[in-house]
């Protein structure tokens, strides 16, 4: 299954957007289409800052167990191709230490999951680098607003 939704409409322009939230444990230039110019950022956030409304990405039962443990909800295992849109957010549940033993429900010693809100835009309105404007908000986004 491949996930994606429509780019949102005017968001260049300042209007509302629209956007998807997905929840996974990587991430991969596959899931974006990368022009010449394209801005990534990864912000580092709490456990808690991860929308409950975040559809699941993540392809393994046991990874998805035990961040489902650490978010204190149910978080499905959810095996598909993911292509992001401008405007989606990705919620990273970046594992770090031994391999998952098969079943776990929780994180072996010495092991971390540390949590990113992953963003992209292409290149900023009109084709402009947003570098010293900020007609679209890029300058906001690019500072973690």
């Amino acid at each position: 299954m491949v996930l994606a939704v429509n780019p949102p409409v005017g968001w260049y322009a300042g209007k509302e957007k629209k956007m998807a939230k997905y929840l996974g444990n990587a991430f991969s230039l596959n899931m974006v289409s990368v022009d010449t110019f394209t801005l990534f950022r990864a912000k580092k956030i709490a456990p808690e800052r991860v929308p409950t409304d975040a559809v699941s990405v993540i392809g393994h039962a046991d990874t998805a167990r035990v961040v489902g443990g650490i978010l204190r909800r149910e978080v499905p295992a959810n095996r598909v191709t993911l292509h992001l849109q401008p405007g989606d957010e990705l919620y990273v549940a970046q594992y770090t230490g031994p391999r998952l033993q098969e079943g776990a429900t929780e994180l072996p010693e010495g092991a971390k999951l540390e949590f990113f809100e992953i963003t992209f835009v292409p290149a900023g309105c009109k084709g402009c680098p947003a570098c010293d404007c900020n007609a679209c908000g890029m300058m906001q986004w690019t500072h973690g607003a």
